[in-house]
């Protein structure tokens, strides 16, 4: 595929299609002032339950009967050329296919304790007021955003201090399916979060 068409495509997120299957990432485990490159993943915690709040991944926040290459196997994207007609159907295929993307049900209500990057929304020089949860580094500002099942709209109860850009954090709260369009990215659930802090395990 030529490059100026992947460029194009990347504008959707096709080029982000290894960081968030994982075919192109890694898994690290954070430490303190570690420098993360684009495309890393926390490591999986190991499933528990602390302080009442139930540890899930972002894993668990895709159906079991929904198979993200469907809208994949479905394009035939190694025939387009660059300035193909075709390509911009293929993007807007594509953008709607991840923007759509189905959210876990069970999920709704429930007491959990997730870890990812943070991603600013609202907020000024020292607190954060609003952010999105996403799962692996540069998401939504480095790279174009993962499907909507990928991403958390994250409101703590406090203002939270600023860190690193696109730090790790736990978060812990009431996990809501409540969508969300951003400029950064469209978030499938709300987590009205409780408690929010550095990754350092």
């Amino acid at each position: 595929m030529k490059i100026k068409l992947l460029m194009m495509l990347a504008v959707v997120g096709l080029a982000a299609v290894p960081l968030w299957f994982g075919l192109a990432s890694t898994d690290v485990q954070a430490q303190a002032g570690k420098d993360y490159a684009v495309g890393d993943r926390l490591a999986k915690p190991a499933p528990k339950t602390a302080g009442g709040f139930r540890t899930i991944t972002f894993d668990d926040l895709m159906p079991a009967d929904w198979d993200p290459n469907a809208i994949f196997k479905q394009l035939d994207m190694e025939s387009l050329k660059d300035n193909d007609p075709r390509a911009m159907e293929v993007m807007a295929k594509i953008k709607q296919a991840w923007e759509a993307a189905p959210v876990v049900p069970a999920l709704n209500g429930q007491k959990i304790r997730m870890a990812g990057f943070l991603v600013r929304l609202e907020g000024d020089d020292k607190h954060i007021r609003e952010f999105l949860l996403v799962p692996y580094f540069g998401a939504c500002v480095h790279v174009p955003p993962p499907p909507a099942n990928q991403v958390v709209h994250v409101i703590p109860d406090q203002p939270v201090p600023v860190g690193p850009d696109m730090g790790a954090v736990w978060v812990s709260g009431t996990m809501r399916l409540a969508a969300s369009k951003t400029d950064l990215g469209d978030a499938g659930y709300r987590i009205a979060a409780v408690k929010v802090e550095p990754y350092l395990e």
